[in-house]
């Protein structure tokens, strides 16, 4: 379903037309108006890589005893024993919350990676109807692996990507968790499910050091040599994170048409360090790798980084995820442009008034209209309560 929608003046008189979800240079004249005189609209922010599952984490999540000392033990002693107690209602609850924070700070498309190892068939699904029913933009991958069943796992990860319904607000991409916890059988797959559905990958690339000792340990210069190596990454492809590449991959990745995704405060918390070298490229976006994604302050977290990195590209990062969005989209223009995705939020002082997605009006006066978000809030609490039990009941 398509919407539209007129937005303005604001105070700077500018309007903005939305016909059938995307901006139009003439307004649908029976469609309804949003005047905001005191307000400024600009385009909706995109969280180019974030995890939707980890939705719970913020409400009392367990620490790892003892405390992780490496970038492995935080997978193995907190992300993967989340993901392993996920099922149906925990991760619908972590979904619904997460995205409607997101649309409430602004943060109008999701590009989502998704891993629930117990629970794979119609994962994706319950993420699609979360989307659709609270009105965000979304990208969605199952990351598939083999880290906990072997082949079996990664190809059922692999075959539910291809189960995800395209709407006109939700598009599917291949997943691959990340090089070293792949063989080169599912690496070959991935690429040829790619094809066959006329898509793109979204893999974790050298996110910490240990990805790339395994791709040279399998006799490859890095994990992204390795994907290429297997034919896996069409151009369009999203990398997340990217610590660790040389520049000269960087340099690569951006020739072959690529998008690498900077995760600045999941990459100080997790202690890998600052990807000095994404500098080189042009095709960066930002994302909060599940972080709450209100991007306005994931992008103050990327500048006062930078600052201390003297990485002087910072700028362009967050724009860059609305030129991710229109390609896989397939939009004409970006931004406030005729032909751009109809995904505007209007601001009073800084703070988020009014958001639209492709001409839905999802947020008013500050208030999620498609859903009761304190509601939606006190399920995500006690579904957290149950995660945490669930959590508890795995085998160390």
């Amino acid at each position: 379903m398509t919407h539209s929608i007129t937005i303005g003046p604001d105070r700077t008189g500018r309007t903005i037309a939305i016909v059938g979800g995307v901006i139009a240079a003439t307004p649908d004249p029976a469609a309804p108006v949003i005047a905001c005189p005191d307000g400024e609209i600009g385009a909706g922010a995109v969280c180019a890589h974030t995890h939707l599952y980890s939705g719970l984490a913020p409400y009392g999540m367990p620490a790892a005893e003892p405390a992780p000392r490496s970038f492995i033990e935080i997978l193995e002693k907190v992300w993967w024993r989340l993901d392993r107690a996920l099922d149906v209602e925990t991760l619908r609850a972590s979904a619904r919350d997460y995205i409607a924070k997101a649309l409430l700070a602004g943060t109008t498309s999701l590009v989502d990676h998704h891993e629930s190892p117990r629970f794979i068939k119609g994962s994706l699904q319950v993420l699609a109807e979360a989307a659709g029913e609270l009105g965000v933009r979304a990208l969605l991958a199952f990351g598939a692996t083999e880290r906990n069943f072997g082949r079996d796992e990664a190809e059922a990860g692999l075959a539910e990507c291809a189960n995800v319904e395209e709407t006109p607000l939700v598009r599917r991409l291949v997943g691959l968790h990340a090089s070293f916890t792949v063989s080169d059988e599912t690496l070959r797959e991935a690429g040829d499910l790619c094809r066959q559905l006329g898509t793109v990958l979204h893999v974790h690339v050298a996110e910490a050091t240990d990805d790339v000792d395994d791709a040279k340990a399998r006799g490859y210069a890095g994990p992204f040599e390795r994907l290429i190596a297997f034919d896996a990454l069409p151009s369009g492809s999203i990398l997340a994170h990217g610590v660790h590449l040389s520049a000269e991959a960087v340099r690569e990745a951006d020739g072959r048409g690529l998008w690498l995704v900077q995760n600045p405060r999941s990459n100080e918390g997790n202690r890998v360090g600052y990807p000095v070298n994404l500098r080189v490229s042009g095709r960066v976006a930002l994302g909060s790798d599940g972080w709450a994604a209100d991007m306005a302050v994931e992008d103050a977290a990327l500048h006062r980084l930078a600052a201390i990195h003297g990485d002087d590209h910072a700028d362009g990062r967050l724009a860059a995820g609305q030129r991710l969005i229109a390609e896989r989209f397939g939009l004409a223009a970006v931004g406030l442009q005729p032909g751009a995705a109809g995904d505007l939020v209007v601001r009073v002082d800084g703070r988020v008034r009014h958001v639209v997605v492709g001409g839905r009006l999802v947020v008013e006066g500050g208030r999620l209209v498609t859903a009761d978000a304190a509601a939606i809030e006190a399920e995500a609490r006690a579904a957290a309560a149950r995660l945490w039990q669930r959590m508890a009941a795995l085998p160390r």
